[in-house]
Order: structure tokens, then C-alpha cells, then sequence
């Protein structure tokens, strides 16, 4: 379930430099139901559930596959952080991510997006839309070097990089379980180097194997 507290889209002045600050405290004052994130996608203020425990497995395969690649001075994690893209006007939670260690060094209760290196989304069936299109724009617009999307439903995952002003330029796509590129700008060394795409159930009751 996806609940979307929308606000009057009407009443928004083009350009106004209020407008986020005002819905980001909109959103940190809201008392997110346990298990749910609210994030700030298009235009609106959307509380989604988090990832239910199926989807450790594939979660866990990216970890162990990519921590090897992080960068120095980055972390993989998938804490909940909320991560604003002022420029955007999005404010973010991705399932996964690596980050400068120096985005915690912090008081408030959001971190400044252009401190990831890696953003990570999970698919799931009613936001699987929010992650092809307003999250894969303010990822690659806000400059973030690479941008991994999982989808569960098909089981597919697309790797997405070099990120500009008009969102990514490069991407690549494979089946579960079949090799797929890592940029090297995610890499600590030159060139790119191939990981498996993660592999996990399509539901609680279907395995499936590597091919």
C-alpha cells in the first residue's frame, strides 16, 4: 500500500525557493506508520512500505558483491536515511546506497544527496513507477555517479551511469543471475568489472537458480 498525502499543486509558485524547505518540514513532521518512508516524489509528499523480508536475500547480493568495489571513504548500507536534493526539490530513502562517511557528520535528520556515490531501489508493484521515472531523473540529474535499479517483477537489473543535466547517459540491463557492468566511476580501479546481477525469489513460494 502507498499512501500519497498530496498538497494544492496549484497554489506553487514556479522557481519559489520556499517551496521545499516548507514540504521537507512537512515531511519530518509527519509520524511515519513503523515500516513505511516518506519521501518527497513528484511533487508530492508519498509514505510507501519498506521492503518486505523476502527481498534480504537480494539486498544481501548486492551488498557482498559491491562492498568490495565501494570507494574509499564510502560505505554500503541500507539504513533508513532520508537524502535531499534541494536543486530537485526530492527528498529520498533508496533501499541501499554508499556515501562519504562525512554525510554524518551532522545534526539534522536528513543528509545532503551529493554525498552518495551509489543509490540502490528495490521494485515493488506500486512504486515501481516512482523508480523508472521521478527517481531514475533526480538521481542522474543531481549529479549521483551510478544508479542501480532492481527490478522484482521482472527480475532485471539496470545499471544506470554517467549522470547530467538531463539524467543518465549510459545504462546496461541483465537477467538475474547473468553478469552485469560496474561503472567505473564506482570502481577503485580503472575500467569496469563485471558482478552478477542478484539473483532472488520472484515470490516467497519460487526459487530461482543462477543460468
Amino acid at each position: 500500500m502507498t499512501l500519497m498525502l498530496e498538497r494544492q499543486t496549484t497554489e506553487r509558485v514556479p522557481h519559489d525557493p520556499a517551496w521545499f524547505p516548507r514540504v521537507l518540514g512537512d515531511l519530518l513532521s509527519i509520524d511515519v506508520p513503523a515500516g513505511h518512508r516518506a519521501e518527497i516524489v513528484a511533487d508530492s509528499i508519498v509514505l510507501s512500505p519498506w521492503p518486505p523480508p523476502y527481498y534480504t536475500l537480494t539486498m544481501l547480493a548486492i551488498e557482498s558483491q559491491l562492498s568490495p568495489l565501494t570507494p574509499d571513504g564510502h560505505v554500503l548500507m541500507g539504513a533508513p536515511f532520508l537524502f535531499t536534493f534541494p536543486a530537485q526539490e526530492r527528498a529520498l530513502q533508496p533501499e541501499m546506497y554508499a556515501v562519504a562517511d562525512s554525510a554524518f557528520d551532522t545534526d539534522e535528520y536528513h543528509l545532503d544527496g551529493q554525498n552518495l556515490s551509489l543509490a540502490v531501489e528495490l521494485t515493488c508493484p506500486v512504486t515501481r513507477h516512482h523508480d523508472y521515472g521521478d527517481k531514475l531523473a533526480t538521481y542522474g540529474k543531481a549529479g549521483v555517479p551510478v544508479y542501480l535499479l532492481v527490478d522484482m517483477e521482472e527480475q532485471r537489473t539496470t545499471v544506470f551511469w554517467e549522470p547530467g543535466e538531463d539524467g543518465y547517459t549510459a545504462r546496461e540491463s541483465a537477467a538475474f543471475g547473468k553478469e552485469l557492468r560496474v561503472p567505473a566511476l564506482f570502481a577503485r580501479e580503472p575500467g569496469r568489472r563485471r558482478r552478477r546481477s542478484p539473483h532472488t525469489p520472484r515470490n516467497r513460494n519460487t526459487a530461482s537458480t543462477r543460468r
